[in-house]
């Protein structure tokens, strides 16, 4: 009778599926060394362009570690056969595009009547060249490129100036609060569910390090002002290569 049940036993267990721990695959200890090391995020690792070295895409932009996750590069690749080509703005495109959908109704969109193309905008309401940019609106509606706004505070979150654009983002007019902001009037403090920090933290993601940045329809990003025309000039062009 025992050696029956020990021989059922032996065969539910031999019937039984064998459940491992997966093994970590390289990318997961690269990523572990980025986060643990410099308490980044890290989205996604993949190969680089460069042999030898992986590409991180964090919550800070692009970085490039060493296979071995002993070293770490902060920088621009850039393609010498192919016209000085940013393989580095070119890795960023295409997950720009992803995060950007996830804060469309964040946005402050001045749309422009015949639209040809869009932009995405981080501003913050004190820098002189996004009030610039804010005065010329209507040069860049009426060459048909709607303007997107997201938050960029400048001197981080929280900060007064995060509050400030909290209560733009927030006022029962945005567009006149916008206007009355980039024009240095006063407006009321109002608090609302705008995610200033995210927005904030988007541009991190982005590589944005100073306003306006400009996101293209591409997922690329112009740093800095752009004239209206400049500007249309970059869309017709990058319209045509696609």
């Amino acid at each position: 009778m025992k050696l029956t049940r020990t021989l059922t036993l032996l065969g539910s267990l031999a019937l039984a599926p064998l459940v491992m721990a997966a093994p970590a695959t390289p990318n997961d200890m690269l990523k572990q060394k980025i986060q643990s090391t410099l308490g980044l995020e890290v989205n996604s690792i993949t190969a680089s362009p460069v042999e030898g070295l992986y590409q991180a895409i964090t919550n800070r932009g692009v970085l490039y570690i060493t296979a071995d996750g002993s070293k770490l590069i902060h920088g621009n690749i850039y393609d010498l056969n192919n016209q000085m080509n940013n393989l580095t703005e070119k890795a960023l495109a295409g997950p720009r595009l992803d995060m950007l959908k996830e804060f469309e109704s964040k946005m402050l969109v001045y749309k422009a009547k015949d639209e040809k193309h869009v932009v995405t905008v981080f501003t913050d309401i004190t820098c002189g060249y996004c009030r610039k940019l804010h005065r010329e609106m209507k040069d860049y509606n009426d060459l048909g490129i709607t303007v997107r706004y997201l938050a960029y505070p400048r001197q981080g979150v929280p900060s007064p100036n995060a509050d400030e654009m909290e209560a733009v983002w927030c006022a029962k007019d945005p567009h006149k609060a916008m206007d009355d902001a980039k024009a240095g009037k006063n407006i009321s403090l109002a608090k609302c569910d705008a995610d200033i920090a995210g927005q904030y933290n988007l541009g991190g993601s982005f590589g944005v390090n100073g306003t306006p940045a400009i996101v293209l329809e591409d997922g690329s990003m112009i740093p800095g002002y752009q004239p209206a025309s400049a500007l249309f000039d970059v869309l017709e062009q990058r319209a045509v290569k696609q």
